[in-house]
């Protein structure tokens, strides 16, 4: 493996964690919350997309990030108590189908190792989901069978981006994105793997010949993506989001009992964009479900107030009454739940 073609180590990036920066020199007044990590490295701040993982006793997140004017790339940053956060490193494209950039990483640990499921990026319909594996969290060693899944039907395009996996029973669920054949709407997908299968093109079967969710609701708009999944009590809970980036992109959550057949548990998302003075005035988006070694669960997830013209990303408290869920904003303990 070639080690730096993976990922480089990046001591002074420490520097990125910004925990009480403010969005720009001109709104200095902005409402921050605990949580406010964004990666400067390249220009204009820019981190999306986060999913996080506790891997040999730390806390690691990735999130897709520029690499200057060559594309998207995932970004990798180490914490020690899920809120300040220092970048360690990179994920860049090390094939020729990463060329155009790469970047949604979906990551679970599974079978002592690092799983990370991403997509790659600058292809149109041809976008596709890849699969690489770790040993330490840092360096990955690509699937040979990627791309290893894009969906098929008459119904999409074949595109697929926002991955997230899960273990529920015996077998590996994948989820993703796609769009309809206009390249309009955005919906939901499901594959599912054998757990001993090592997650290769071949071992992927598509569970649902349509759209598993797809955008209904009017602030959904014509976009349901990045699905987040946890498990309770037996069911799959996915958050999503609904409606494309600062239209704006909110929260909404729905339930399973097989993790293919999903019903919203609101007509309203659980977790909205912010106020006028918030650091998530343009949008809450694409949320990333973590649960920690102790059970406690959290939602991490994108926002910026400058129609996208920076990206950061936070993190809220799981909760549970009785069988549904609703978050903990941590900087004053505000509470969101589903209406």
């Amino acid at each position: 493996m070639k080690t730096s073609n993976y990922v480089f180590r990046l001591a002074l990036m420490a520097a990125l964690v910004l925990p009480g920066a403010a969005v720009s020199a001109e709104e200095p007044d902005v409402v921050k919350p605990e949580m406010y990590f964004t990666d400067c490295w390249t220009g204009p701040c820019f981190a999306k997309d986060p999913d996080v993982a506790r891997f040999n006793n730390k806390y690691l997140m990735y999130y897709t990030t520029r690499r200057e004017t060559k594309g998207i790339v995932v970004g990798i940053a180490e914490s020690d108590d899920l809120v300040n956060w220092t970048k360690v490193g990179m994920m860049l494209p090390d094939a020729p189908y990463e060329k155009n950039g790469l970047g949604a990483p979906g990551v679970i640990v599974q079978g002592g190792k690092l799983h990370i499921f991403y997509q790659i990026y600058g292809n149109g319909p041809k976008d596709a989901i890849c699969h690489a594996v770790s040993e330490d969290g840092l360096h990955f060693e690509r699937n040979p069978e990627n791309p290893i899944f894009a969906p098929t039907g008459d119904w999409t395009v074949g595109r697929a981006i926002d991955a997230d996996a899960v273990v529920f029973g015996d077998r590996m669920l994948l989820y993703a994105a796609t769009r309809d054949p206009g390249m309009k709407v955005q919906m939901v997908v499901v594959a599912g793997a054998p757990l001993d299968s090592g997650f290769g093109r071949g071992a992927w079967t598509q569970l649902h010949d349509g759209p598993i969710l797809k955008p209904q609701l009017p602030w959904e708009k014509k976009c349901i993506e990045a699905p987040t999944l946890v498990e309770r009590n037996g069911r799959l809970y996915m958050f999503y989001a609904g409606a494309y980036n600062n239209e704006p992109q909110q929260v909404g959550v729905a339930v399973s009992e097989d993790g293919i057949h999903f019903e919203r548990m609101s007509d309203e998302p659980l977790l909205p964009n912010g106020k006028p003075d918030e650091w998530n005035a343009s949008e809450s988006g694409h949320p990333g479900a973590f649960v920690d070694t102790d059970g406690q669960m959290y939602l991490f997830f994108q926002g910026n107030r400058t129609n996208g013209k920076d990206w950061y990303l936070s993190k809220m408290r799981i909760a549970w009454e009785e069988d549904k869920p609703y978050l903990v904003r941590p900087r004053d303990g505000q509470v969101f739940r589903l209406r």
